[in-house]
């Protein structure tokens, strides 16, 4: 069931891209066809963020093994913050986030709403980012930023920063279910 709807998801964005008539389509660019992709993930993530209430922001479980994790907030804000990072560097811009300060995110931040605001502001950046993948700089070598292990692509970014926020989701919807809020993309779909 898992490997059908993984199948489904990747073959979505190009069966939406598929003509209404025979005549031969343009192959999308690099960027596009990863684009294609990676929107599921600010689809997924926005509305968790949304989804939680202002008053558990800033929650975290405390309970066993979770002792010292991330509060809900410094998830969302960690994710953004890492959005910025690597598409800075994909699009070899000066990053407005210190790779020092991309775990925990700004500390400036404080409301759900200038957090969430910051996160959706990070995803667009993030997609401009992925859009700008082209066959001639996709593979050109970015420096690690963390002084290990071999250099990164702008194309291999582009898939870090897919699965680094599906991730952080998979925390974040548990965090939503313990405090008893389904998440939006779990919720049945309204039938029209």
């Amino acid at each position: 069931m898992k490997m059908t709807m993984l199948a489904f998801l990747l073959a979505l964005p190009l069966a939406a891209q598929a003509p209404a008539t025979a005549a031969p389509m343009a192959e999308p660019s690099i960027g596009a066809a990863m684009d294609g992709t990676y929107q599921w993930v600010p689809m997924q993530f926005i509305g968790a963020a949304e989804a939680m209430p202002e008053d558990k922001f800033n929650w975290a479980p405390t309970q066993g093994e979770y002792k010292g994790v991330k509060t809900f907030a410094q998830q969302v804000k960690h994710v953004a913050a890492v959005n910025f990072a690597f598409g800075a560097m994909i699009l070899g811009e000066k990053s407005q986030v210190e790779m020092a300060n991309v775990e925990m995110g700004p500390d400036n931040l404080k409301t759900k709403a200038e957090i969430v605001q910051y996160l959706k502001d990070s995803f667009a950046y993030a997609r401009k980012a992925v859009q700008s993948i082209t066959a001639q700089n996709g593979t050109r070598p970015i420096k690690n930023p963390f002084g290990q292990g071999p250099d990164f692509t702008p194309i291999g970014l582009a898939t870090l920063l897919g699965f680094h926020g599906m991730d952080h989701y998979g925390q974040m919807v548990e965090y939503l279910r313990t405090n008893g809020i389904v998440p939006p993309a779990s919720r049945p779909k309204p039938k029209s």
